[in-house]
């Protein structure tokens, strides 16, 4: 992966991102998430915070497109997750996660904000390594896995009152634990219509 293919990226909580062969890696700060909690609290486990403070490195995207990467991570505390994120701005953003649940298990999770943030856990997968897809038609949008970049299938489907041109790019967060690195392998971002966004081609 050149590194190149980055120049017009900027951040929005800039931190360390290193080039590694094909890899790029992006630290993720202790205790950093993107969540906007509705104000439930659990009495035992884990109630996510209100918090803004995770690395998005991104760019401005105008029109349709698909967004795609191969991600991975140490998966060492709950939450921790590699992530392709879109964003309007702090109040409409949604997030695909390859993510180490509070139930112990590395899944595919969702979570889409329009002004409060919900949560949506997916398929579990075996392993530390997935694809994870983003494709917009119009104010549509949709999540994809895939565990070999070849097919993949649905997670989310969802619309969003957003802008012609919006914030597209990978997020990486630690929301309860020390942080550390985030894998991003095969990234491609490229302006086109697909003819299905449910089967995401």
């Amino acid at each position: 992966m050149e590194k190149s293919v980055f120049d017009q990226f900027e951040w929005i909580n800039e931190s360390k991102a290193t080039f590694e062969n094909d890899k790029l890696i992006i630290e993720a700060p202790a205790e950093s998430d993107f969540f906007n909690n509705n104000g439930s609290v659990s009495e035992t486990g884990i109630s996510p915070e209100s918090l803004t403070n995770a690395p998005f490195y991104y760019k401005e995207v105008t029109g349709d497109f698909v967004l795609r990467a191969q991600v991975s991570h140490g998966f060492k505390d709950t939450y921790d997750s590699s992530t392709l994120m879109i964003m309007q701005d702090f109040q409409v953003w949604a997030k695909a996660c390859f993510e180490k649940t509070d139930f112990d298990t590395h899944a595919v999770v969702s979570v889409v904000t329009n002004q409060t943030s919900d949560d949506a856990n997916g398929c579990n997968i075996d392993g530390d390594t997935v694809w994870l897809q983003v494709t917009r038609v119009g104010n549509s949008f949709a999540f994809h896995y895939s565990l070999d970049g070849v097919k993949f299938a649905m997670m989310r489907f969802f619309t969003l009152p957003v802008d012609e041109t919006i914030k597209v790019g990978l997020e990486a967060q630690a929301p309860t634990g020390q942080g550390g690195g985030r894998i991003f392998q095969n990234f491609s971002l490229v302006n086109k219509t697909v003819k299905n966004i449910r089967f995401g081609e």
